[in-house]
């Protein structure tokens, strides 16, 4: 398989997009985290001294989203029309899990604005919590669907 984001001389190249066609694309990705049970005790029950953890973080992921072409260099910077985090908590493994949604009318996918959401909903998490837990654990972050394009739908 050739490497779109390498020109012919091996140089970082920004693939051209210009003559694909506009489709409505869609990308769910995922991640953990991990925490003690009284941290995920305290954010589930309002306790954080920090007010709530799962608000901050969401607006968190839908920013990161919003930014991702500021933090990858290679990708574009895309006219997002939906970006939805969700948080679910797991409390017998004692971790959250944290679902980024994202949706757009383009000429390129959507995966990296999810992962890049989930990113920072996680790290969000891990930094309005680390000062009473700084042995929480981000792990598992992934891409579990994406829809639209020539490649069409693609699920793990």
């Amino acid at each position: 398989m050739e490497l779109s984001h390498i020109n012919n001389k091996g140089e970082a190249n920004m693939v051209d997009v210009t003559e694909k066609a506009v489709t409505s694309r869609t990308a769910i990705a995922e991640g953990f985290i991990r925490m003690s049970t009284e941290t995920l005790s305290k954010i589930v029950d309002g306790g954080h001294a920090k007010g709530d953890v799962f608000a901050v973080a969401r607006i968190a992921g839908i920013q990161g989203a919003k930014k991702c072409a500021d933090l990858i260099p290679l990708c574009h910077p895309l006219a997002l029309s939906k970006v939805q985090i969700d948080f679910e908590v797991l409390p017998e493994q004692s971790q959250v899990r944290i679902e980024a949604m994202c949706k757009l009318s383009g000429q390129t996918g959507v995966e990296m604005e999810a992962l890049t959401a989930v990113s920072v909903a996680a790290l969000t998490l891990f930094d309005m919590c680390k000062a009473i837990d700084p042995a929480m654990e981000i792990d598992g972050i992934k891409v579990l669907r994406k829809q639209g394009g020539k490649s069409g739908e693609w699920q793990r």
